[in-house]
């Protein structure tokens, strides 16, 4: 019977380790905290799932916990446009939620995830309280700006190898993806729904870069080796 209930009605409170997987709630001053954990709300999302879909109002400001998520939207002649990969540590949609408009890009679970949500009323108080929780949103706005120019620019070059570093750079990002550390947990498959090229393409390209010395393969995902290396692999 729960397989049938929304991923909203499948809410629940964080544990503690979920709450440790947070990563501005420790920017916050203890009386700022208590009041984000007491509003924090965390769903157990399915493969296939919808965090968010295009139209909708904005209610929650969210994160990830655990798992994948992928943002995306549909053009007129019904194709998907994949514009980023969401891994553990990542929140996103702040910019929706400052300006409390409908969203304007649906968000997706890639695999099972816990996705946390703060009610926007409260990420508006936290806005007009909290000087560590407006360093955060700053921060993550400045390098998600950063981030999408460059995806901007890649996306003029016709280069499948380029295309997957470029993803792969993005994911690994420390500013706004903390959770992910050294290993991606992310299978082929994954990575080809991200960058919008098949599996087989995807894997050449992995092959690549393994050979370059700039990441290693792993069981059930990626271990960057030279995240410099890779990086500048955007830009040759």
């Amino acid at each position: 019977m729960s397989s049938d209930l929304t991923l909203h009605q499948r809410r629940r409170a964080p544990t503690p380790d979920e709450q440790q997987g947070i990563p501005w709630l420790w920017q916050l001053l203890p009386e700022e905290r208590a009041r984000a954990m007491a509003q924090l709300q965390v769903g157990d999302a399915a493969p296939g799932d919808y965090v968010c879909r295009v139209g909708k109002p904005v209610t929650y400001w969210f994160g990830v916990v655990e798992g994948l998520l992928k943002m995306s939207s549909d053009n007129a002649q019904g194709a998907t446009m994949t514009f980023a990969g969401l891994p553990p540590g990542g929140w996103f949609g702040e910019g929706t939620a400052l300006k409390r408009e409908p969203y304007r890009y649906n968000i997706q679970a890639l695999r099972k995830s816990v996705v946390a949500g703060l009610p926007v009323d409260t990420f508006h108080w936290l806005l007009d309280h909290s000087i560590g929780f407006n360093r955060f949103v700053m921060n993550q706005l400045n390098e998600r700006l950063g981030q999408f120019i460059a995806a901007r620019e890649i996306d003029r070059l016709n280069n499948p190898d380029v295309r997957v570093a470029r993803s792969l750079a993005a994911l690994f990002n420390p500013v706004l993806y903390p959770g992910v550390g050294e290993i991606l947990r992310i299978t082929q498959q994954e990575m080809a729904y991200l960058v919008g090229l098949s599996r087989q393409r995807v894997n050449e390209a992995l092959t690549a870069l393994e050979a370059q010395g700039t990441i290693r393969v792993e069981y059930g995902g990626l271990r960057v080796l030279d995240l410099a290396a890779l990086r500048n692999s955007i830009n040759q």
